[in-house]
């Protein structure tokens, strides 16, 4: 339920009589569930809904709700407001957030679900006016090839199991399984299915850029209540807390790190730089980022943590020199 402040009590005001004009005896758990509130809250809200209005606060002036209809019928009549026609326009960060939130869902979808999203975002930038969220608007997800995101989508839509052929990357190896696919979601720039495995006998999650191929079989997908998948709603140090620290030391023009990822603390030294501490749940990612800061960025503890950007680049090394011996 949303958190009923002063503020958002205003806010889902300025939305509720627009909303209650064009849905005249809407009922009061519908409204209740379209605003995402308890119906004592709605009823509160309707409670101040009837002593606002125009400004002279004569019973004309006043915006009219039926409540014998509300505490007897349980639906909403609503009157003597004809100028709240519209809802609140999106502010520029709301709409930036709404795009930024659909350009990442769009990214591990296809066919007719990515239409849909394209569809929204085009009705999305013309509602916010003059707010032009695709020049602010970035997003970059590693996903599947889209005929592999079709057929999940697919599998999903129609509950059906999927013939996986899946890349370990730690094992460097190719396995194939039989999976019922439970959802798709976006963690840290990369697209993730999470899934039955038939082979392993539980829960497992793959990335869907390491999926070779995939088919949809004729089989209908299990149901699977036991299994818990992991809650995605949480904070970026939420999801983090249990992932192991890294220390880095950064050089004045690396910096950035500080402000673009989450960390635990910030050093500045002496002379510019930083020692910077965040949390890394996959050590390709810290393996990217450190050959991509080429000298910028020093790793302090673990030691170790390091190892793999280190002997990568000197395997790119070796082939360049051997390229041009």
């Amino acid at each position: 339920m949303t958190t009923n402040t002063s503020q958002n009590q205003v806010r889902r005001l300025l939305s509720l009589v627009p909303y209650l004009r064009e849905h005249d005896g809407v009922s009061l758990t519908e409204v209740a569930a379209a605003f995402n509130v308890s119906e004592a809250t709605l009823r509160g809200d309707l409670n101040v809904l009837w002593m606002c209005g125009m400004p002279g606060l004569m019973p004309g002036d006043l915006i009219e709700i039926d409540m014998d209809a509300v505490d007897g019928e349980g639906v909403i009549h609503l009157s003597n407001a004809d100028y709240l026609t519209r809802p609140l326009r999106l502010t520029a960060d709301e709409a930036l957030a709404l795009v930024l939130a659909l350009r990442t869902l769009r990214e591990v979808v296809a066919g007719r679900d990515r239409r849909a999203i394209d569809s929204a975002l085009v009705k999305l930038e013309a509602a916010s006016g003059s707010v032009t969220p695709s020049e602010r608007a970035s997003v970059t997800v590693t996903a599947a090839r889209e005929e592999i995101q079709d057929r999940i989508g697919e599998a999903l839509r129609e509950h059906k199991r999927l013939d996986l052929t899946y890349d370990v990357a730690s094992r460097a190896e190719t396995t194939r399984r039989m999976v019922d696919p439970l959802r798709v979601f976006v963690l840290e720039g990369y697209g993730y299915l999470d899934a039955w495995c038939h082979s392993a006998g539980g829960l497992r999650t793959f990335r869907l850029d390491r999926i070779a191929a995939v088919e949809v079989t004729e089989v209908d997908a299990d149901d699977h209540p036991g299994a818990v998948l992991k809650d995605l709603s949480v904070g970026w140090f939420d999801a983090l807390k249990d992932a192991p620290m890294v220390t880095l030391e950064l050089k004045p023009w690396a910096t950035w790190i500080a402000e673009y990822y989450p960390t635990e603390s910030v050093v500045p030294r002496d002379g510019g730089g930083a020692t910077v501490t965040l949390r890394v749940t996959d050590p390709a990612w810290l393996r990217g980022l450190l050959l991509r800061l080429g000298g910028g960025a020093r790793v302090v503890a673990p030691r170790d943590a390091g190892h793999s950007a280190a002997e990568a680049a000197q395997e790119a090394l070796a082939q360049y020199e051997a390229l041009f011996a």
